[in-house]
């Protein structure tokens, strides 16, 4: 009978200990933004740098649209890109503007990985059509718009996206982190 309370507390105990850290890791929720449709003109070479070959690919324009948000996407953009010698690996660094629909900019940096196995980059390389699930491609855009505009919540927020390029567009779907 002496063991029955000592028993009783180390269950409690445990419980109590596996609930704290669950609740310690609850995933954050996420909440669909928008997509953008970015269109791009070709790119060019730079050439090899310490951090990987510099690529540079122009933003010539697009459109976006969302639950709480919609419009253009500017051109003068650019997304900065360094690959890896394998082709396998490259960080981005999209910078542009977008215009939505009631005419407030909002100024866009948006870095990320875009990871491909060995394999898919010899595809793309000998110009085969792929499946682009395979391909790794997300990024954490940060978005600067004016604070006295309907778009100040996107100043105070983290957001994440997935990038799906098409033949006509590269899709750039955007979410807010809860």
């Amino acid at each position: 009978m002496k063991n029955k309370p000592l028993s009783l507390l180390l269950l409690l105990v445990v419980f109590f200990m596996n609930w704290a850290i669950a609740q310690e890791y609850e995933q954050p929720d996420l909440e669909f933004v928008c997509e953008l449709k970015v269109t791009t003109s070709d790119s060019f070479v730079v050439g090899n740098t310490p951090y990987g070959e510099r690529r540079i690919i122009p933003i010539t324009g697009g459109t976006f649209k969302g639950p709480k948000l919609q419009g253009t996407v500017l051109a003068g953009g650019a997304d900065y890109q360094f690959v890896n010698a394998e082709d396998t690996r490259t960080e981005i660094e999209a910078i542009y503007s977008i215009k939505t629909d009631d005419g407030i900019f909002i100024h866009i940096r948006n870095e990320g990985v875009v990871y491909k196995d060995p394999a898919v980059a010899e595809q793309l390389k000998n110009g085969e059509t792929i499946d682009w699930n395979r391909i790794y491609f997300r990024a954490a855009p940060k978005f600067n718009a004016p604070i006295d505009s309907p778009y100040n919540w996107m100043n105070n927020a983290i957001f994440v996206c997935k990038g799906v390029p098409t033949k006509e567009y590269v899709s750039i779907q955007v979410w807010k982190v809860l």
